[in-house]
């Protein structure tokens, strides 16, 4: 099977298919990354009332949780990186906001979109960890370091 938007299959549990495609943003005909990563506005919002460690401690414990859904997806569907799974999108923008959550509402929505832009670009090492193995880790591992670059860039902008 081919990579890309192959049917959702039974053999994923109802929690695999739920967390990896977050909650059906992932099912979404049309730019289903980004459906994910605007589904992950409303969890930066609430993160960012709570305590950072708080904070980072949710973004960590989802990523983990994305390692383990989109590794089961992919072995559910037989592809190796399903273009229906998301859950790396909600880590990689909740990372790249979180790293600027005190910041304007704008520079919050820069990180956003530097995320997205270096997600599809997948400059240099984002583009080689992608191929990371087991699946799970390959699949979020360029979305948790274009989250970093995102954030580590709207930071240094906001505070010039």
């Amino acid at each position: 099977m081919t990579e890309g938007a192959a049917p959702l299959r039974p053999k994923a549990s109802l929690a695999v298919r739920a967390l990896s495609t977050w909650f059906g943003c992932g099912v979404s005909k049309l730019a289903p990354g980004t459906v994910g990563s605007f589904g992950a506005i409303p969890v930066h919002l609430g993160l960012r009332l709570l305590p950072l460690p708080v904070h980072l401690a949710a973004v960590v414990g989802l990523t983990a949780v994305g390692v383990w859904s989109s590794n089961e997806m992919s072995k559910a569907m037989g592809v190796e990186d399903p273009q229906c799974v998301v859950i790396d999108e909600v880590a990689g923008t909740l990372i790249a906001m979180g790293m600027v959550r005190n910041s304007s509402i704008g520079v919050q929505l820069l990180a956003l979109g530097l995320f997205r832009l270096f997600d599809i670009w997948k400059p240099s090492v984002i583009d080689t960890v992608q191929h990371a193995k087991p699946e799970g880790v390959g699949i979020m591992a360029d979305d948790v370091l274009a989250g970093i670059l995102a954030g580590a860039i709207s930071f240094a902008i906001a505070r010039v």
